[in-house]
């Protein structure tokens, strides 16, 4: 089955913010900052079905403004299946589950599943997936995706976990076309130091 396409939703993207388990309203508030600052693409994971709310809301507000809003933690084809008729714009996973590829396929909706070894990357390509979450980002480095760019170049990542303003921008350097930044947003000063690495020329 043929993977709906991540380029029109990433094409232009550096960043991703991770909106988790928050009440819908923080949800939309934070999501609504992102985009005032030119961050356009928000995911928010969808682990229990306590947080559809907050997805279905966060996609109603990004659908006003013309932004994507994606369902992270997505593991199971019954989650694919809430998040899109949430209105989620894509999918997310941690790990690589081509079951639920195929399901977010038979959706309409482009996944991007999580890799962390060389291996995993190619079953993936293999599988017609050609964007992949590298998880955990700052536990493989940067140094991972230049090494993984000579025999895999086709191949684009969205590097996650453990990323921040201060070490983003070493992972796109890299290489990297996305970073998606979630737990540092605890840390309110970061989207204002992530909006300016996403309004950076690539």
């Amino acid at each position: 089955m043929a993977a709906p396409d991540f380029a029109p939703l990433f094409a232009a993207a550096r960043v991703m913010v991770i909106l988790r388990d928050l009440p819908p309203d923080e949800t939309v508030r934070l999501a609504t900052r992102a985009w005032d600052l030119g961050i356009d693409v928000v995911e928010v994971p969808v682990r229990t079905p306590d947080a559809l709310p907050a997805l279905r809301d966060t996609v109603a507000a990004g659908r006003e403004r013309g932004h994507p809003v994606g369902a992270g933690t997505v593991y199971t084809p019954e989650q694919v299946r809430l998040a899109a008729g949430a209105g989620a714009a894509f999918t997310v996973a941690p790990g690589l589950d081509l079951a639920v590829a195929d399901a977010a396929a038979a959706h309409g909706l482009p996944h991007l599943p999580g890799v962390a070894t060389p291996t995993e990357a190619q079953r993936a390509r293999d599988h017609g997936l050609r964007w992949l979450k590298a998880f955990p980002a700052v536990s493989l480095g940067p140094a991972w995706f230049r090494a993984v760019a000579g025999p895999l170049p086709e191949l684009r990542f969205v590097a996650t976990g453990g990323l921040d303003a201060a070490n983003a921008a070493d992972f796109l350097a890299a290489g990297v076309r996305v970073v998606a930044v979630g737990s540092a947003l605890a840390d309110p000063r970061q989207v204002d130091r992530l909006a300016e690495l996403a309004a950076a020329p690539r």
